[in-house]
C-alpha cells in the first residue's frame, strides 16, 4: 500500500534545534501533502515542507522534546501519503539567451544540443514546484529532463535579475527576486513573480504545476511594460 513505508515505526525523528523536528520522506510532493496535515491538525506552531523533509515547530515552553517526538512519531503513522491532488497551473513566458540567458550557449556546448533543442527540452514537460527556499519565493521546480542536468555554477554571481530562470541538479530554478545566485542561467520571465501589494505576494508555490513557453526579446519587452 502506498503508505506503508510511512507507517513504519523506525522512520527516524530528527532534532533541528531547540523547538523543532524534522521528518524525512522520499517525494517532495509527500512532504507537502503530509506538512499540510500536520498543519491543520493544529498540533504545531508551524509546519514546513522541504524537498525531502517536514520540520515541524512546537511550543518548547508548554511541551518537552521527547513529548514533542512522540508526537510527531504518532502523527506520521495516521496522515495520508495520498498525492493525487489537484493544484493550479501557472504558464511562464521566458525569453531564453541572450542577455537574459547569460549561460545558455556554453550549456549547449556542454551538453550537446542546439539552443532550439534545449528550449524545446524545456518547455516539452510539465513542472512541479517541490519547495520555495534560499531567497523569498525562489521556486525549485522539480522535472527537468535528464538530458538538462548539469551542475551549479563553481562561481555564483553576486547578482541575478529577478525572473531569471536556472537549470540545476536536475531541477528548474525561478528567481522571484534579484540577489545572488549559482545558478547556470538559460532565460528569464517578464512575469512579476513577487508582488509585495497583492493578497498572495508569491505567484508559485510548493506544489503549484508549471509549464515554460518561449518568447522573444520584443515580447518580453512588451510583456515587461504591462
Amino acid at each position: 500500500m502506498p503508505g506503508d513505508e510511512l507507517r513504519r515505526a523506525d522512520r527516524p525523528i530528527r532534532i533541528c534545534g531547540d523547538d523543532t523536528l524534522g521528518v524525512s520522506f522520499d517525494d517532495p510532493l509527500v512532504c507537502q501533502v503530509v506538512a499540510e496535515q500536520l498543519r491543520q491538525s493544529g498540533t504545531w506552531l508551524e509546519s514546513v515542507a522541504g524537498i525531502d523533509c517536514v520540520v515541524v515547530q512546537f511550543d518548547a515552553l508548554t511541551t518537552s522534546l521527547n513529548a514533542a517526538r512522540a508526537d510527531l512519531a504518532a502523527s506520521v503513522c495516521t496522515v495520508s501519503t495520498q498525492t493525487d491532488v489537484q493544484t493550479s497551473l501557472v504558464e511562464v513566458p521566458v525569453c531564453y539567451g541572450g542577455e537574459f540567458g547569460p549561460d545558455l550557449d556554453v550549456l549547449c556546448t556542454t551538453l550537446g544540443l542546439s539552443v532550439e533543442e534545449l528550449i524545446e527540452l524545456h518547455v516539452a514537460t510539465e513542472y512541479r514546484v517541490d519547495m520555495l527556499g534560499f531567497t523569498p519565493g525562489f521556486a525549485y521546480v522539480g522535472g527537468l529532463p535528464d538530458e538538462l542536468n548539469v551542475p551549479r555554477l563553481a562561481r555564483p554571481r553576486l547578482r541575478v535579475e529577478a525572473g531569471s530562470v536556472g537549470i540545476a541538479d536536475g531541477r528548474s530554478g525561478l528567481y522571484a527576486m534579484p540577489g545572488p545566485g549559482g545558478w547556470p542561467l538559460i532565460g528569464r520571465t517578464p512575469m512579476q513573480l513577487f508582488d509585495p501589494a497583492a493578497d498572495q505576494p508569491f505567484v508559485l508555490h510548493a506544489g503549484t504545476r508549471v509549464r515554460f513557453h518561449s518568447i522573444d526579446a520584443d515580447e518580453f519587452r512588451q510583456l515587461d511594460r504591462q
